[in-house]
């Protein structure tokens, strides 16, 4: 039996997602195009407190460690950096470490089950997510990690009560909403899944994957001119972004404007030219393998 939508933090309502059986996880096909979505880069989930990028942090860090031996707050600081720079297996050492030094650090153990779910070990995940939680029911980062394990394990509806709950309690969470947002839209709930998207692009505007992710949407509500500004907008933010450049030259194919579509289909042929999806729309709308097309 599907699980019925909690309503979020401005109250607005959402039907039942259909069962798990019935939901094509992630990959939208429209016209003949499958587009997969990632994650939303810049957030790193928000799963961590701490953002801090700057190498020099790590030594500063490090300096306050030798003279503090026993802080786990330094230890998680520096955790939270070293999972900034890819260090994920240094970066665990110093979550296990905050925790032995004490074991009621919620975030030491969300930070940690970060590390557990990027290294897919999603069961250790779960744990430390769940281990947050018993310890503040109100931290939201633990509810969104949870959330993304739910989502890669196909658990759909486990993984809207947790984006949900992630949302209720910090409605700046532009992560959150954009994967909530993918649940509805791999339900075919395309305007809800439009509402969340919007709340995400509002949070962070310069970042093409949102405004990909509503164009996928509105082209399956028929909406190509909407559709299409939102990708003219994620191409110039993002313009290596194959996906923004193959929906694009659909949008504009939609709208008989077989120029920008062309040259749309070109530029992703460009990035990647194997892409089928990418050549098959470039063949539909005349496109000519070396002739220059414009793409504004």
């Amino acid at each position: 039996m599907a699980i019925p939508a909690h309503d979020d933090i401005s109250n607005v309502s959402r039907p039942a997602l259909r069962t798990a059986a019935t939901i094509a996880w992630i990959a939208v096909a429209l016209g003949g195009c499958s587009i997969n979505l990632g994650a939303l880069t810049p957030t790193a989930d928000k799963e961590e407190p701490v953002r801090l990028t700057s190498s020099s942090n790590i030594a500063s860090l490090s300096e306050t460690i030798r003279n503090n031996p026993n802080d786990p707050q330094a230890y998680n600081a520096r955790g939270a950096v070293l999972t900034q720079a890819g260090k994920t297996e240094d970066a665990l050492a110093d979550f296990n470490k905050a925790i032995n030094l004490d074991p009621n650090y919620g975030q030491a153990y969300a930070n940690r089950g970060l590390i557990y779910r990027q290294t897919k070990r999603l069961d250790q995940a779960t744990a430390d997510y769940e281990r947050a939680i018993a310890l503040d029911a109100n931290y939201a980062p633990a509810y969104l990690g949870r959330g993304l394990v739910n989502k890669a394990r196909k658990q759909p509806q486990d993984a809207l009560e947790d984006f949900n709950k992630a949302i209720a309690l910090g409605p700046d969470n532009a992560e959150a909403y954009y994967n909530r947002g993918l649940l509805y839209q791999s339900a075919n709930q395309h305007e809800f899944a439009v509402q969340d998207f919007t709340a995400a692009n509002g949070l962070v505007p310069q970042q093409a994957e949102p405004l990909v992710a509503r164009a996928l949407s509105y082209l399956a509500l028929d909406k190509a001119k909407e559709a299409a500004a939102d990708l003219d907008e994620a191409v110039q933010a993002d313009p290596q972004n194959i996906q923004a450049w193959t929906t694009r030259g659909l949008a504009y194919e939609r709208l008989g404007d077989r120029t920008k579509a062309a040259g749309s289909y070109g530029r992703a042929i460009n990035l990647r030219p194997r892409d089928e999806a990418a050549r098959s729309g470039f063949a539909r709308v005349g496109g000519k393998p070396g002739q220059g097309s414009d793409t504004f």
